[in-house]
Order: C-alpha cells, then sequence, then structure tokens
C-alpha cells in the first residue's frame, strides 16, 4: 500500500479526534451527551458497520480468513492473560487488576474499526468484527474476574446480548446463506454504519478533553502498562502472524486491532469494581495520544 495513502488515512483520523477535543473544550460537547454518543456508537453504528459488511457474495476462501482471524484473536487474548499474571507482580493490587486488564484489551472497536475501514474498507470490518467477537467473550469473562476475582454469574448473557455480537452473528448467516437486504434497507444500514468512524473518533477526542494536564504523567505503572499495550502486544502479533501464513490483509486486520490503545471499558469497570480508575483514566489517554504514533508505525511494518 503507498505511503502516502497510509498517512493521510492516518492524518484524517487524527484531524476528527482533534476536532472533539475542540468541541468539548468549548462546550458544543458536554460529558451527558459525549456519553450519549459513546452509547449510540456501541449500540447501533458500530453494530450496523459490523453486520453490512457481511452482505457480500458467499466466499468460502473469505470464511476462512475470517476463522483464521478469530483463532489469532483467542490466542492473543490468552497471551496477554498469561503475560499478565507474570509482569506486574510488585504492584499493589488496585493497580495491578488494571494493567492486566490493559494488557489484554485493546480500544479494538472505536480505534480498530476507523483505521481497518479507512486502509481495507468493509473486507477490513468483516475480517475485524471475529476479532471483536473474541474480545467480547474474552471481556465479560476474563476482564470482568480481573476486577471481581470471581466468576461473572451471567457472562455468556453479557456476550450473547451485546449488540455487536448480536451483529456478527446475523451478518454470519446472512453471509453464510447469501441474503441479501432489499437496496433501500441496505443503502439506509449502510449510510448509519458509515457514521462510525468520525463519530468514534469524535468521542475519543471528547474524552480526551475530560482528563487534567496536570495529572497525566505521574507513575511508574502509567508508562510501563502503556508500552506492553502499544509496543510489546503488536510486536507479538506481527511475530505470529509472520511465522504462519498469513495473507497481508489478515496480518493488518490482526497486528493494528492487536496494536491499538486501552480499551474504553477499562476506566468504567475499575470504577464499578473498586480498581484504580484513576489511572485507568490515564493509561486511556496516554495510550490513544500516543497510538496516533505507534499506530503508523505497525501501519507501515505490516504494508511494507
Amino acid at each position: 500500500m503507498n505511503s502516502s495513502i497510509i498517512i493521510n488515512q492516518v492524518l484524517v483520523l487524527f484531524f476528527i479526534i482533534i476536532i472533539g477535543f475542540l468541541v468539548r473544550k468549548t462546550g458544543v460537547f458536554t460529558q451527558a451527551s459525549t456519553k450519549s454518543l459513546t452509547g449510540f456508537l456501541v449500540n447501533v453504528t458500530c453494530p450496523l458497520a459490523i453486520f453490512t459488511s457481511f452482505q457480500m457474495d458467499y466466499s468460502a476462501s473469505m470464511l476462512a480468513g475470517a476463522g483464521q482471524v478469530l483463532i489469532f484473536a483467542l490466542f492473543i487474548h490468552f497471551f496477554a492473560v498469561l503475560l499478565g499474571l507474570g509482569l506486574y507482580k510488585p504492584f499493589p493490587e488496585p493497580t495491578k487488576k488494571v494493567l492486566r486488564f490493559i494488557t489484554i484489551f485493546s480500544n479494538c472497536g472505536f480505534m480498530g474499526f476507523p483505521l481497518l475501514e479507512s486502509l481495507y474498507g468493509k473486507a477490513g470490518v468483516f475480517y475485524g468484527s471475529f476479532y471483536v467477537f473474541a474480545f467480547h467473550l474474552f471481556i465479560w469473562t476474563v476482564g470482568v474476574r480481573i476486577y471481581t476475582g470471581r466468576r461473572d454469574r451471567s457472562p455468556w448473557k453479557q456476550v450473547l446480548t451485546n449488540p455487536n455480537i448480536i451483529a456478527v452473528l446475523l451478518g454470519l448467516a446472512c453471509f453464510l446463506l447469501s441474503l441479501k437486504l432489499p437496496a433501500p434497507v441496505y443503502t439506509a444500514l449502510e449510510m448509519v454504519g458509515a457514521m462510525n468512524s468520525p463519530l468514534s473518533m469524535l468521542v475519543v477526542g471528547s474524552l480526551l478533553a475530560e482528563v487534567k494536564f496536570t495529572e497525566l504523567f505521574s507513575g511508574i505503572a502509567l508508562y510501563y502498562g502503556t508500552l506492553i499495550r502499544l509496543i510489546v502486544i503488536p510486536l507479538v502479533a506481527l511475530l505470529t502472524t509472520n511465522l504462519f501464513p498469513f495473507p497481508p490483509l489478515l496480518q493488518g486486520v490482526c497486528v493494528l486491532l492487536s496494536a491499538a490503545p486501552a480499551a474504553a471499558l477499562t476506566t468504567v469497570l475499575a470504577e464499578k469494581y473498586d480498581g484504580d480508575a484513576h489511572l485507568a483514566s490515564r493509561l486511556i489517554f496516554l495510550s490513544t495520544v500516543l497510538s496516533l504514533f505507534t499506530l503508523p508505525f505497525f501501519v507501515f511494518l505490516v504494508n511494507k
């Protein structure tokens, strides 16, 4: 892929983040409106972007590729679980929980999907949705257990009622059966789903504007966790996909979703289950800002 195209697409996303930051700072977005917009993204635009990406003719090779991405996603999440068990022993328990969580879970939806769509189009979203499927399997089982120390009594309910998982299952059924929506319905759903990329970046910018600058950069845990999230995990993903016969598109999807910053749910679950929510917010901020530099680096590595 031409390097100028890569730079252009990353810069587009970066400048939309800046717009989100400015509209939050000027009061056009409020904390309440950002929260509502986040709910709209998670429950409407992202599922529709996933679902409409499956509206194509059945292809055995694409299905095999999707299975390859799913297997990789299960592997990288499981590997990160094991890695997190050994890396953070010196830290206090609330800090350790947050660090283990961000090691496993990337912001593969908000940050990953817009990048995949920019670089690879609907095929990128199609394959990426299988990575997100594994993400949700882990976050409502392993992720909750990291914070609580016990199993969630209804993890499968959380997984199976998630709108993005439902979108994958419905989309996959349509793909396998070659079911096509009527043109006006498809166009309407596609147009709303196409809002996912710009709205995601606006929300990221708005969330970054809420973090107090004077409190951002203290503590070794902040930098240690960010290094693992943005460099170590995607390097493992890159090495793994180099060892096995991953086509360039599938390698790009796997590596770039692994290279995304800390998941937005890090703070939400830390707040709910008595983790270090303050550290979680700062990790999301720093990893998101630095990912504007590390993501292009990994884009070049997988597209050189």
